[in-house]
């Protein structure tokens, strides 16, 4: 989410300067790959590039092939295929057993929707979908690169032909309540058309119960992976932004009284290390019923057990859901003991939850460390054919 930001500061700065700029992005990814689709590259007129497409081997070759991209105003995609032992003779020695394809794209001042639209996923803490076409055959008369984004509110704006358009905002749809992205293929009258129907998630919201010194790596690691991170405490003195650097917001407030002040979703990450007792405890009455996908309670166990035994003597009982989502004691076993390396648990076991995984190592794993096995991440469908009727 870092490196999105990053590129979509470039590209608004861009945009905004009349100045086209090269996006590649990955479409799709099978085999031992190191990024999966969505991971994008962009690439400036004057030669700096931001964000990475892979481990650094296919950058290079990308960069060379964005030059004429840039000179034609044409799009194209490129097929890497690393399964073969050929690799090393036709050019890239990559030697990583995978397949990949990318589309290298012109990001001009016209396309100020599709950046505008980005932006507002962006600010305004939204999922949307961007459908975008990678190739077409016969004579199909979409070009490469024609869009269709659809909104989380139902809206959308559209580039295609009205008898292919209803079919991608239905598959549109589905990717957006599914939250997993599509490549797809529609079969038409007059050809074939291939569309890349991507999810785009805004920054993950952290919040963060509890200024105190060990909460600071917790907001600086979760900014590091570019999540939304907001910091509430009742001590003017210790929620500050000289420091929590790092954090979007400070609130203060009472436990008591958050509701009023910090608006969660089931996007929602919190985090509740007070350090105080009653505060925590109130703060988990606030919690525990509401839509956070995550609620992480640091100290030990029975420290939580008995929390949650005061909160039923007054008839706050947690459901087997809300329980689910109720993780205490916080973060991973790794054996961590000073601040940074408890922050760095705290921010693992999220990341774990958040895409479905264990967080064992890696090498105990069974299959594609990549596998496409939830709807919470963000990961790819296989390719499928639709057959469209005008």
């Amino acid at each position: 989410m870092k490196e999105f930001i990053a590129i979509l500061a470039e590209l608004e700065k861009s945009n905004r300067q009349g100045k086209t700029t090269i996006m590649a992005t990955v479409i799709e990814a099978s085999g031992s790959t190191y990024r999966r689709p969505g991971a994008r590259m962009l690439l400036t007129s004057d030669g700096r590039s931001i964000g990475t497409i892979s481990g650094g081997c296919l950058e290079a070759d990308v960069c060379l092939r964005s030059q004429k991209v840039m000179a034609t105003n044409q799009p194209t995609v490129v097929t890497y295929d690393t399964t073969s032992d050929e690799d090393i003779v036709w050019g890239l020695g990559l030697g990583c057993n995978g397949l990949v394809r990318v589309l290298i794209e012109p990001i001009t001042p016209s396309q100020a929707d599709y950046v505008e639209f980005l932006f507002r996923c962006y600010s305004d803490r939204q999922l949307g979908v961007v459908a975008t076409l990678v190739s077409a055959t016969g004579s199909v008369q979409e070009q490469v690169g024609t869009r269709l984004m659809l909104q989380q509110n139902g809206n959308f704006i559209n580039q295609f032909s009205n008898f292919i358009a209803a079919s991608i905002v239905e598959d549109a749809r589905t990717a957006l309540q599914d939250k997993v992205s599509t490549l797809k293929s529609y079969l038409l009258p007059n050809g074939e058309v291939e569309v890349f129907i991507e999810v785009i998630q805004p920054p993950l919201p952290l919040v963060i119960f509890g200024a105190g010194h060990d909460a600071i790596p917790v907001a600086r690691f979760a900014k590091e992976l570019g999540w939304n991170v907001t910091v509430v405490d009742t001590r003017q003195s210790e929620a500050t932004q000289n420091r929590f650097t790092d954090a979007d917001a400070i609130v203060l407030s009472r436990p008591e009284n958050i509701s009023d002040y910090v608006a969660v979703s089931d996007r929602t990450v919190a985090v509740v290390m007070t350090h105080n007792y009653l505060h925590d405890r109130e703060v988990l009455k606030t919690l525990l019923p509401s839509q956070v996908c995550y609620l992480g309670i640091l100290g030990p166990k029975s420290r939580t057990e008995r929390l949650l035994e005061e909160l039923r003597q007054i008839e706050i009982n947690p459901t087997r859901e809300q329980m689910h989502r109720l993780y205490a004691p916080i973060g991973l076993d790794i054996g961590a003991d000073t601040p940074e390396e408890i922050a760095l648990s705290i921010i693992a076991g999220i990341q774990a939850v958040i895409t479905n995984r264990l967080g064992n190592q890696l090498r105990e794993r069974k299959g594609s460390i990549h596998e496409p096995i939830t709807k919470q991440g963000n990961q790819l469908n296989p390719s499928v054919k639709k057959y469209v009727s005008v």
